[in-house]
């Protein structure tokens, strides 16, 4: 919680929690797109049990002057509908004395995540107040009673309201009747602190997903065929494609597994079409095979990859940066392909769109690694920053002597043909080959692709966008992925002019870059790698890969929790006063 000079808090986190059903995430979502109408800047982050239907569900809204991107640490106000297995949530909801504890139904005896934080306590029973009202939500009710805390316009609120009638069968007057008899309950209720005004600036604001940025920054950069395999939490990406592909002359296909998935994209990219998958862990799991293929016949794809927490089926609803080894190991053989990683909202859109053109351009397939924070959180943001980045394909479209698919040229990208053109017909397999793509089990065959392989990614230019770095000082700060926000609030309030600390947010994860990487940690003293994973896997990453020496230092938590800023600031605090 942050203070203003006038009293009123900068942010504010409220959680929303109650049974699978009860529209938990109706209200979240409305209000966050309620105030950001009326000027702030917000995300909601989702979080639910491991069930397919019931079970435990939160909303965990946060709002402030200023866009966000770390998770909050304590929560101003909680907000149960019903308290079903709310104490699930005990880990994840901290409260405080300064909290405000507001339950939605009478007669509730109230977990100790309540009772021992000191938050102060308003019985408010929406259930018994929407009785006389045939129909009525308590999830709209609920609604109400938030807009009018936190000084959300009344008519934004409505408005919001209505505009989900067209997506959803809502009755108006019933709808509007329970939203105002949650305004008037709002009276019953005294809050201790009182968001500030909303930033009165004209910049354009997006409310928008990290999923659905992925989709875009794909559509963007020209991907046209997508095959689909649900699975959590990936399946937005897929859903929010599917009709704009349509709108764009592309297609999606739902495939029966996601073998069949990753096996229909690498026939449409290998027809020229740019073609995209999206997944989870234990999905990528089951592509490796394929994706080795598509290295071995080098045919570009991208596979998004939102990471949950694992192992196996593992936790489908949390996040975790986990499949780091999997993503740049896990495929058989000598196996040089592209692994990237978008550090926010707003940079899913921008590296996955990066990501495709670098599949098509190189001839290899990509991983993006997402993950469920970065992916299902819905953010109100800054309009992410725009690219004419399109992919591009060097396509042969006239053979005019014998040719060499596979031809060992300078810059290791050969010269590819359609299906059709005259005397460019090749064989594209997993077997190993000659330049003209016969398959070959001599050495000399196997040894010269293989090297060619490895240096069309080893020495291609990936210009400055491999990592995003701020600041100077010898302290180096190396995180990755979602955890990149929370790092950035951490470093910016000790050191907010980068003069002690440098961080750098690394996006290309493979292949590796030594030289570079080398430079940007030139003369820092101390290192300290942050990731969320049990295993360090990204700190061993970097061992192994970088001259790190007796300098770095891990710090790695797993999840679902996310990593606390505080946390860091503790660590960063000591290592800047010494």
């Amino acid at each position: 919680m942050t203070s203003s000079q006038s009293g009123k808090i900068k942010r504010i986190a409220i959680a929303v929690v109650g049974s699978g059903g009860s529209g938990v995430m109706t209200v979240g979502d409305l209000l966050l797109r309620s105030a950001a109408k009326a000027g702030w800047y917000g995300m909601m982050r989702r979080s639910s049990g491991p069930q397919i239907r019931g079970g435990e569900a939160a909303a965990y809204v946060e709002l402030s002057t200023s866009p966000l991107e770390s998770p909050c640490e304590y929560f101003n106000i909680l907000l149960a509908l019903d308290w079903k297995n709310v104490e699930r949530f005990a880990s994840e909801i901290a409260l405080d004395k300064d909290s405000v504890v507001i339950s939605g139904e009478a007669g509730v005896e109230f977990p100790e995540m309540v009772t021992d934080s000191g938050a102060k306590i308003w019985d408010v029973d929406l259930k018994a107040m929407l009785k006389k009202l045939k129909g009525g939500r308590t999830n709209i009710a609920a609604l109400g009673l938030l807009g009018k805390l936190i000084g959300c316009p009344a008519n934004i609120v409505r408005n919001t309201l209505e505009n989900k009638f067209s997506a959803k069968a809502l009755d108006p007057e019933v709808s509007f009747a329970a939203l105002e008899l949650g305004v008037q309950a709002a009276s019953q209720v005294e809050l201790i602190m009182e968001l500030a005004p909303p930033a009165a600036d004209a910049e354009e604001r997006w409310a928008i997903t990290g999923n659905q940025a992925a989709g875009l920054g794909a559509l963007r950069a020209g991907v046209r065929f997508v095959a689909a395999y649900p699975i959590t939490p990936a399946t937005e990406i897929l859903e929010w494609m599917s009709p704009r592909l349509r709108k764009v002359g592309g297609f999606l296909l739902q495939a029966e597994d996601e073998l069949a998935s990753i096996n229909m994209s690498i026939g449409a990219s290998y027809s020229g079409v740019p073609a995209l998958t999206a997944t989870s862990g234990p999905g990528l799991a089951l592509m490796s095979e394929s994706l080795g293929l598509a290295v071995a016949a080098e045919i570009p794809l991208v596979v998004v990859n939102v990471m949950r927490g694992g192992p196996s089926t593992g936790i489908p609803t949390k996040s975790e940066q986990t499949d780091l080894n999997l993503a740049v190991h896990g495929l058989h053989g000598d196996a040089p392909h592209l692994v990237l990683a978008p550090h926010s909202i707003p940079d899913c859109l921008w590296t996955t769109q990066w990501a495709v053109n670098l599949a098509e351009k190189l001839q290899t397939p990509a991983i993006v690694l997402s993950d469920q924070s970065l992916g299902q959180t819905l953010a109100v943001t800054k309009r992410p920053r725009d690219s004419t980045i399109k992919a591009e394909r060097e396509v042969l479209k006239k053979v005019t002597e014998k040719y060499k698919r596979y031809a060992l040229t300078d810059s290791g990208v050969s010269p590819m043909t359609l299906p059709g053109t005259p005397d460019g017909q090749y064989t594209a397999d997993g077997l190993e080959h000659t330049p003209e793509g016969t398959p070959s089990s001599m050495v000399e065959d196997h040894d010269a692709q293989l090297e060619k392989r490895d240096r069309k990614l080893r020495n291609f230019d990936y210009g400055d966008d491999w990592a995003e770095i701020t600041g100077d000082g010898k302290i180096a700060v190396i995180t990755w992925g979602s955890t990149g926000g929370t790092v950035r609030e951490a470093v910016s309030q000790i050191d907010p002019e980068g003069n002690k600390i440098r961080l750098m947010v690394i996006r290309l994860l493979s292949p590796a870059q030594p030289d570079i990487f080398k430079k940007a940690l030139e003369n820092a003293e101390r290192v300290l790698v942050v990731e969320q994973s049990y295993g360090a896997q990204f700190y061993r990453y970097l061992r192994g890969y970088f001259e790190l020496d007796e300098r770095a230092e891990s710090f790695s938590k797993p999840g679902p929790l996310p990593i606390s800023s505080t946390m860091l600031r503790d660590k960063l605090q000591e290592w800047t006063t010494v």
